[in-house]
Formats: structure tokens, C-alpha cells, sequence
């Protein structure tokens, strides 16, 4: 079997650096699949952990003489495919075994023992695009799975898109192949995407634009962290009042433009070769900018300077974009297109999930409840960005992306719970916030702001006492706590 599979499986293998050591008790399972024209050759490589070693042995060593033969191999091996449901363009396909090599009893007893089955799949012919789906229910009690596919070596097969459930036994690989259709001539020019790639092409890579936002949390994550104070003012080192609608809906559309044309940017330089950037720091970078835009909603960092800094850190997220544009094998010319696809995918989505959030925080912001939504969201966005780098640098093992998952798997359930929280708390005279708000935004916007903060300041400084809300808007000296639907 070609050697692309052993390198690639052990890339699958030591993405949990450290796997071995947390992994005891898991079967793991990876696999990885090459598409050729008439076939889909697979490479397994299976890994019992210490606590079910003895169980996955007895399934293999059926004599119990503590030597595996080769007709247990075999029959094992076979087991295994049996255990796999693969579908090409909707219709059962039967995998065919090639090889297997087993390790000692000994090696798979200490954890150790790698099971390696390689095996291939025979294609039918079909259209130019075509979808295989490959479901893995092998010991799925025990099981930790992993799945993922080469870059193909035939110019005329391109990757679309790749799905996965949580647990990745389920994996779907969409994949557009020319010279399969009846029409050669038709399909060569689907083949590059610049010009007459067609519809379903740039649909296909629009898709996966939106769906790289959807799953890629990170992202959003660092936006929706960002956009949390959006509706407030700075005050000090204070987060102070409601900064007006109009006021709001200009600082989200400046943090959300920058965060765009930074993205952009290095989306295009890096798709088209022209940056490069190791993968491992990208996504360090992108975990770090998260927590600083969680410390700045929990308190002010940048205030004023939001939209500079959604620019700087999209340049760094651009780049994961365009690891993932990457992935397609697109040709220099296809990646002009493809890059608009793409990007307009991303945009897209960003849109939506932005308009389903942003208003009931602009309206919650109104009210004194609000500072119980920005803490709590300032917080969880920590705590997984702490995650991620304990993760992606150190190769720490901990549930963050399972957390994360789980409340993005209920987002719309949690934006509609959002906005109806937003309008109870509206709607009840004693939490909704009765000082009006001040004209405009933070210090340096506007001039006759900055004036006017710069005057409580300074009458804060000089008065010494607690904070209170008097009708100017500015702290007194009045000896009254602070009121919770002044400072925020």
C-alpha cells in the first residue's frame, strides 16, 4: 500500500500528542481514505488502549493460545469490514481486503500494539460529482474514531467538502471528478472553476464556506466575544451605560467590516500561495485572540480601538481559512473563484448567526441585566480559549471542545431562549434601565463625549465616594451606592 497512508495515519495518530497516555481506556481507530478514479483505497490503523486490550485481544486471538495465526488475522481483519457500512453515490459498496499485520500479543496487552488493515473500495461509474459515505460501528463501545482523507494525486478529482459527526464515526467526503460524464468536453470545463466552473461548483465551495463558519467555533467565538460590549460605553477601566442604538449598530458594523477585510486579506495571499504559515501557531493565535477579546468584554482593553483590532486578528484567522481552501487541491486559476466562493460563504453565515444574536444583545444591553450576559459569555469564552491553548500548544487532552460542541449544537435554541430572556427583561419596569443614555459612544469618538466622561472622571477622582447616577449622567458626591442600571 502506498506509504502516503502510513505517514498520513501517523499525522491522525499524534494529533493527540500525548494520546497514549489519557487514551486507556479507547479502542482508536484511524482512518485514511484516498479517492483514484475507479477506486477508494483505506488504511486503518487500530490502536487498543490498556483497559480494553484484554477485550479487543479475545476478539482476535479466538483459541486463546496467546499467538495470533494468520487465519485469526485474516478473520479478524474481515471482522472489521463487516463492521463498515460504506455508500458511493447513495448505493452499498462491499470493501475488499488487501492486507493486514498484527503486532505481538504482548505489544497489544501494554497499549502499544498498532492493528494496521488496508482495503479498497471498487466505484461504479457516475456523474461529476459524486458522495461517499463511510460509517465505522466496529466496538463502537469502546471506540475513539478518527477519519480523514489525502489531497488526490488525479488533477481531475477535486475535494468539495468533508463531513463528520461528534465522534467521528461517520464521515461523508463530497468530491467533483471529470471525465465521468457522458459529455467530456462539458465536464473539462467544470474542472477548473475560473470562468466556467458552473453552478453546482461554486455552490458546492460556497457550502463549504458556511459550514466552515458553523463548525469552525473559534471564529465565531472571537467575533461574538468582541461584540459583547459593542452596545456600551468605556469608562475608566468600567464598562458605563448604553451607548445608544444607533451607536451600537455603527460599532458592530465597523468590528464586523474589519474582521471581514482583515479575513480577506490573508485568505487570498495564503490560497494563492503567496504567505504560508504552519498550521499549529494559526490556530494558537486564533485561540489567544479569543481570550483577549473576552478580557476586553469583561474589561475595557481597546476601548474605541475594537475595529483595528477585529482587523489585526482576521488577518490571523484568514489564514485557517485558507488551510481549509487548501484541502480542495483547487489550481492556481480555480482559486481565484474558489476564494470568492468561499469568502462569500463565510460572509454569509457570519451574517446570519450575527443578525440571530445581535439584536436581543443590543436590547438586553438597555437593561441591568445585562452585565450577567456579557461576564457570562466573557467567561466561557476563557475558559475554552484557555482550553484550546492548553490543547493546541502543549497537547493537553480536556472537554472543551465537547462543551463548546454541545452549545453549538443548540445555538438556535439558545439565540430564541436569548431573545425572549432580552424581551421579559424589557418589558419589566424594575430591570429595564430608566437614565437616558448618553449621546454618544466611548472616549475619542467624539468630542463632546470625551468631554463629558472625562468631567465624571475627574469628578470621580476628586469626590472619592461610591458612584451614583445623578440626571446629568455623571457620578456625585451623594454618599448612594451605585445604581445596577448605570454601570455595566
Amino acid at each position: 500500500m502506498n506509504t502516503r497512508f502510513v505517514a498520513a495515519a501517523a499525522v491522525l495518530l499524534s494529533l493527540g500528542a500525548g494520546g497514549f497516555a489519557h487514551r486507556l481506556d479507547e479502542y482508536l481507530q484511524a482512518t485514511i481514505i484516498s479517492v483514484e478514479k475507479d477506486r477508494v483505497q483505506a488504511s486503518m490503523r487500530l490502536v487498543p488502549g490498556v483497559a480494553v486490550s484484554s477485550m479487543v485481544l479475545a476478539s482476535i486471538d479466538t483459541n486463546g493460545d496467546g499467538v495470533i495465526s494468520e487465519a485469526e488475522q485474516r478473520t479478524y481483519a474481515e471482522r472489521v469490514l463487516r463492521d463498515l457500512s460504506v455508500t458511493v453515490d447513495g448505493k452499498s459498496a462491499r470493501p475488499t481486503l488487501v492486507s493486514q499485520k498484527f503486532p505481538a500479543t504482548e505489544e497489544i496487552k501494554e497499549g502499544l500494539g498498532e492493528i494496521q488493515i488496508e482495503f479498497t473500495v471498487d466505484l461504479s461509474r457516475g456523474g461529476p460529482e459524486r458522495r461517499i459515505v463511510f460509517e465505522n460501528h466496529h466496538h463502537n463501545e469502546i471506540s475513539a474514531y478518527l477519519v480523514n482523507c489525502l489531497v488526490p494525486r488525479d488533477p481531475n478529482i477535486r475535494i468539495l467538502a468533508q463531513n463528520r459527526n461528534e465522534s467521528q464515526s461517520f464521515y461523508q467526503l463530497d468530491y467533483a471528478q471529470a471525465g465521468s460524464s457522458s459529455n467530456p468536453a462539458s465536464l473539462k470545463g467544470r474542472s477548473t472553476i475560473h470562468g466556467s466552473m458552473g453552478a453546482v461548483g461554486f455552490a458546492s465551495i460556497f457550502r463549504l464556506g458556511m459550514r466552515h463558519i458553523v463548525e469552525g467555533t473559534d471564529h465565531l467565538l472571537f467575533l461574538l466575544a468582541l461584540l459583547l460590549p459593542a452596545p456600551l460605553l468605556a469608562l475608566g477601566s468600567r464598562w458605563f451605560g448604553f451607548a445608544g442604538v444607533r451607536e451600537s449598530l455603527l460599532q458592530i458594523l465597523r468590528v464586523v467590516t474589519a474582521f471581514t477585510v482583515g479575513h480577506s486579506i490573508t485568505l487570498a495571499l495564503a490560497a494563492l500561495g503567496l504567505v504560508r504559515v504552519p498550521t499549529r501557531p494559526v490556530e494558537v493565535l486564533i485561540a489567544l485572540s479569543i481570550i483577549l477579546s473576552a478580557v476586553h468584554a469583561l474589561r475595557p482593553l481597546f476601548p474605541g480601538r475594537e475595529a483595528r483590532i477585529a482587523a489585526f486578528f482576521g488577518l490571523i484567522h484568514g489564514l485557517a481559512f485558507a488551510a481549509t481552501l487548501e484541502e480542495l487541491g483547487l489550481g492556481r486559476w480555480e482559486r481565484v473563484a474558489g476564494i470568492l466562493a468561499f469568502n462569500l460563504g463565510i460572509e454569509t453565515m457570519q451574517l446570519i448567526v450575527l443578525a440571530a444574536t445581535m439584536p436581543p444583545l443590543v436590547l438586553m444591553s438597555r437593561t441591568r441585566a445585562y452585565p450577567l450576559l456579557r461576564i457570562g459569555g466573557a467567561l466561557f469564552a476563557g475558559f475554552a480559549s484557555v482550553g484550546w491553548i492548553a490543547e493546541r500548544l502543549l497537547g493537553v487532552h480536556n472537554p472543551v471542545d465537547v462543551a463548546v460542541d454541545i452549545v453549538a449544537h443548540h445555538a438556535v435554541w439558545i439565540a430564541g431562549v436569548l431573545f425572549l430572556i432580552s424581551l421579559a427583561c424589557w418589558s419589566l419596569p424594575n430591570v429595564r434601565n430608566k437614565r437616558p443614555p448618553p449621546a454618544r459612544r466611548s472616549p475619542g469618538r467624539h468630542s463632546s463625549v470625551s468631554k463629558h466622561l472625562t468631567t465624571c472622571r475627574r469628578a470621580i477622582e476628586s469626590a472619592g465616594v461610591e458612584r451614583a447616577a445623578p440626571s446629568n449622567g455623571c457620578p456625585t458626591k451623594s454618599g448612594s451606592p451605585v445604581k445596577p442600571n448605570t454601570w455595566a
